[in-house]
């Protein structure tokens, strides 16, 4: 991963007042397939979000999305990124931090630049960079049902 990110993550003391838990630059990078690499900010369990669950969530397991929860991650796509069609049983919401990046969706593309921002909404797509610098994608998936057309559910693939 060629950038760097700051995370702060709040919390409180024995006291109850608010109070920085972490401050720190993410080391938890881990390659996704040729071209992408991640890291995971935070991971939450259940809804309502229990805020005093203690630990670091990001250091929690997870897949791409979380079945009961949410995911926070930083994605940057490198040039020539390994194609990846894939569906996910989440919404997602994206902000594009640098770079561009064209999205594949059954065949249709939209093309998303940095200031971009996508909902994504159980559709199968793909991630291709044909730019010449990375492109950062920073995504928060949420647990939603299976995606439902034609009477059929459309359940997470790739």
């Amino acid at each position: 991963m060629s950038f760097s990110i700051r995370r702060v993550v709040t919390g409180h003391d024995a006291n109850g007042k608010a109070c920085i838990s972490i401050d720190e630059p993410v080391s938890n990078i881990a390659p996704l397939r040729e071209g992408a690499t991640a890291t995971v900010i935070w991971i939450t369990e259940g809804f309502p979000v229990d805020n005093d669950v203690p630990g670091d969530g990001a250091q929690r397991k997870v897949a791409t999305a979380h079945p009961n929860g949410s995911v926070f991650r930083v994605i940057e796509y490198a040039p020539g990124v390994t194609p990846r069609n894939h569906r996910t049983d989440s919404i997602d919401y994206a902000v594009v931090l640098s770079g561009e990046i064209d999205m594949d969706l059954d065949g249709s593309e939209v093309h998303l630049k940095a200031g971009d921002v996508l909902v994504q909404r159980g559709t199968i797509h793909n991630w291709i960079n044909r730019g010449t610098e990375p492109c950062v994608i920073a995504f928060v998936l949420i647990a939603s049902r299976p995606v439902q057309a034609a009477g059929h559910a459309l359940h997470a693939t790739g």
